[in-house]
């Protein structure tokens, strides 16, 4: 594919020329590709890489060290030693002049919250085009949203058609559903899942919440209903 035209360069309100970026992702040959692409346009510049959220936080401490900021940040969601929502809330807290772009290959609605919570400007799927995905950059550069088309419409019928039942739950929520019908106490599903005790009590009362129940003996018998768990003889 070739590059987009210079036509379609971000128009940047602090007068500088170019978007500084820096790519973020577990995969040499990911940032490579990425890299090789960006490094063609004239109104983007690589400003470095990183290989997961760790070495990206760094990275980002010695630029500003130096005055010199990338713009954006193009991440993976799931890396090593600090994942892409947790480097997300930490960069946009920490630097909110810096703007960043998931790049990832799920589009769970839950994880897109949780990016866009977190402080995204963008969220696209690895299977994006690269056109799409230095428009998501420049949109970004410019303090606009821009998310994969894919995603903004799970989130369009999320809004028209909001999910119910067991559908209205998260991989999480499942999963506690799952350990509350098997008779697990808020301190065993937190040590189950290695997550605080204060985390799976408000993970139960979201549970509770969403299927419009009173107590842990209806949510053990959704589950057994819905045949997330076997039937107790």
């Amino acid at each position: 594919m070739n590059a987009p035209s210079e036509s379609n360069a971000v128009s940047r309100p602090d007068g500088k020329d170019q978007v500084r970026v820096l790519i973020v992702d577990d995969h040499a040959v990911v940032r490579r590709g990425i890299r090789a692409y960006l490094e063609v346009l004239d109104d983007l510049e690589v400003a470095d890489e990183a290989s997961d959220g760790k070495a990206a936080l760094d990275r980002i401490e010695a630029m500003a060290a130096h005055g010199d900021l990338p713009d954006v940040v193009l991440l993976d969601l799931l890396m090593p030693k600090v994942d892409g929502t947790a480097a997300t809330a930490r960069i946009t807290q920490r630097f909110p002049g810096v703007r960043v772009v998931v790049l990832t290959s799920f589009g769970e609605t839950e994880r897109v919250h949780a990016a866009l919570a977190n402080g995204a400007s963008g969220y696209l799927l690895k299977d994006a085009e690269p056109s799409e995905v230095v428009a998501a950059i420049r949109a970004a550069a410019r303090g606009d949203v821009f998310l994969d088309p894919a995603v903004a419409r799970q989130l369009t019928q999320e809004i028209v058609a909001p999910p119910t039942g067991i559908s209205a739950l998260t991989g999480r929520e499942r999963d506690v559903l799952i350990l509350v019908a098997n008779g697990y106490s808020n301190r065993e599903i937190a040590d189950e899942l290695v997550i605080s005790e204060r985390t799976a009590r408000t993970h139960v009362s979201n549970v509770l919440r969403k299927l419009q129940l009173t107590s842990r003996t209806q949510a053990a018998l959704v589950a057994v209903y819905q045949g997330l768990v076997p039937p107790q003889i």
